[in-house]
């Protein structure tokens, strides 16, 4: 009990003013240095952390993320169960409210601050109109991946996967995912002025946005990309003719999971059977499957931004996987159609920022309602404009720096080239999996790395890794050349 008395008074106790010292960034480093957050304890504004202005441009961030994704995740849905355009919204109000308004405070906030907000699954987008036609249901999927999710994080599996990955191999992951997101977004913005016949206005926008983030960097408030990138990128393309219009009205969605599961009413859909559970068990397994390079990606921008001694503010990849599985599981349930997964747009501004995950996660919870409650920033989120350039300075680029940043040596740029082959060859997941057994194995990158692991971390536990990714990918007709089963 002192012991613990002790822990909670130490962060006041240790706290300084920022008027103490020199610059905001050696402010900014001792916060985080005196941090002692506590797994599965409260922890409370002011006692054990506070709320800075940094910590708003993360937050602007991920409620931009989270409308953009839930809606994209929603929607693809909505198309192949013949859903309207009316339910897309109303079900990204729900998730908004769920995430912002429950999960993001009670874990992320107050219960256990190493864990990451839990976000949206992006990468099972693509594979949404496979799973429907094997006849998968939202609500089975999204039981099975918190269950799955849930046995990965108890056995401690996801931090064991994240300490098996190199140097080499993470940098080639963060690297691949920067640059193909990057190029999507970029050619997506391209697209969109080219259908609204303004061509210059993507030239106009990427243009401006480079030259602000460039400066940004050079005056290290790469942290205030997003807000002032997008805001920007919404002014310019208005000033050259793009018609942008609020169409959202204020308002609460149904909070009935009863309706959102009817068999006329939300979904349409009813209840799931047992076939249906059967149907998405592949697809569930992926799902948790890619979860552990995504949470890597996410760690490493912490370590790679915050001081050395700040060890008890980082990222816990497990408790982050119990996060995201239980809010998979009861948003699941209540009826909403997100895949959850850890919350990048949050996570990569929030380092940069050199923040901690609690006060920007109360700021998140705070803008999501809102913008649940009024709509009308949902809009604003959503357009083109404003969205591609939010994803590109504030999740692709950063992570396409940070794995330059980590690949220095020349043994670990063969794992890291070899990783973006594979990547290039099938996807991320299928990638991190084969250069990760190769990396451990010793005939890729450090061999010295590879003769100091043990038999079970050099080749039981990537290659089972390898096994199971191979298998749920061949499944789901992933893999190149070769049919899938569902």
């Amino acid at each position: 009990m002192n012991e613990n008395k002790e822990n909670q008074s130490s962060y006041k106790e240790k706290r300084k003013k920022a008027g103490e010292f020199k610059t905001r960034q050696e402010y900014l480093e001792h916060e985080l240095s005196i941090m002692k957050f506590r797994r599965w304890r409260i922890h409370l504004p002011f006692r054990d952390f506070h709320v800075e202005i940094e910590d708003f441009v993360p937050a602007l961030a991920a409620t931009i993320g989270k409308v953009v994704m839930v809606t994209a995740m929603v929607a693809a849905f909505a198309t192949q169960f013949g859903l309207s355009s009316e339910f897309v919204a109303e079900n990204v109000r729900f998730e908004l409210l769920i995430a912002g308004g429950i999960f993001v405070i009670l874990f992320s906030a107050i219960l256990n601050p190493r864990a990451n907000l839990a976000g949206t699954h992006g990468p099972m987008i693509p594979l949404i109109p496979i799973i429907a036609a094997a006849g998968g249901h939202p609500l089975a999927l999204g039981i099975l991946i918190g269950v799955f999710g849930l046995i990965l994080s108890i056995t401690k599996g996801g931090s064991k996967l994240m300490n098996l990955t190199g140097v080499g191999v993470r940098g080639g992951l963060l690297i691949y995912l920067g640059a193909v997101g990057l190029i999507g977004q970029i050619t997506k913005l391209e697209n969109w002025a080219q259908s609204i016949n303004i061509g210059t206005i993507s030239f106009a926008v990427i243009g401006v946005t480079i030259l602000i983030y460039a400066f940004l960097a050079r005056i290290n408030k790469r942290w205030l990309a997003i807000p002032l990138c997008s805001a920007l990128a919404g002014f310019i393309a208005f000033a050259m003719g793009a018609d942008f219009e609020f169409t959202t009205k204020p308002g609460l969605p149904n909070m009935n999971p009863l309706w959102w599961w009817g068999e006329n009413t939300g979904w349409q859909l009813g209840w799931p059977d047992f076939g249906h559970f059967v149907a998405v068990i592949p697809f569930a397994i992926l799902a948790v499957a890619m979860w552990s390079p995504d949470y890597l990606g996410h760690r490493v921008f912490q370590e790679l931004n915050y001081p050395k001694k700040a060890k008890d503010v980082l990222m816990d990849v497990d408790d982050t996987m119990t996060v995201a599985s239980l809010r998979q599981m009861v948003g699941a349930l209540l009826g909403g159609g997100n895949i959850a997964s850890s919350w990048g747009t949050y996570m990569i501004p929030a380092a940069i920022a050199k923040r901690p995950i609690p006060g920007g996660a109360i700021l998140t919870a705070i803008l999501c309602v809102l913008a649940a409650v009024f709509g009308y920033p949902m809009d604003l989120a959503m357009w083109e404009p404003v969205l591609r350039i939010a994803l590109i300075v504030g999740v692709f680029l950063p992570l396409l720096e940070a794995g330059m940043q980590m690949v220095h040596k020349h043994k670990d740029s063969l794992s890291a080239g070899t990783c973006i082959f594979a990547c290039a060859f099938v996807n991320p997941v299928f990638g991190w999996a084969l250069t990760m057994l190769l990396d451990n194995l010793g005939l890729i990158g450090d061999r010295e790395r590879a003769k100091e692991l043990t038999l079970k971390e050099r080749l039981i536990i990537p290659g089972a890794m390898f096994i199971v990714c191979i298998v749920s990918l061949g499944l789901v007709g992933q893999l190149p050349g070769i049919p899938g089963i569902f």
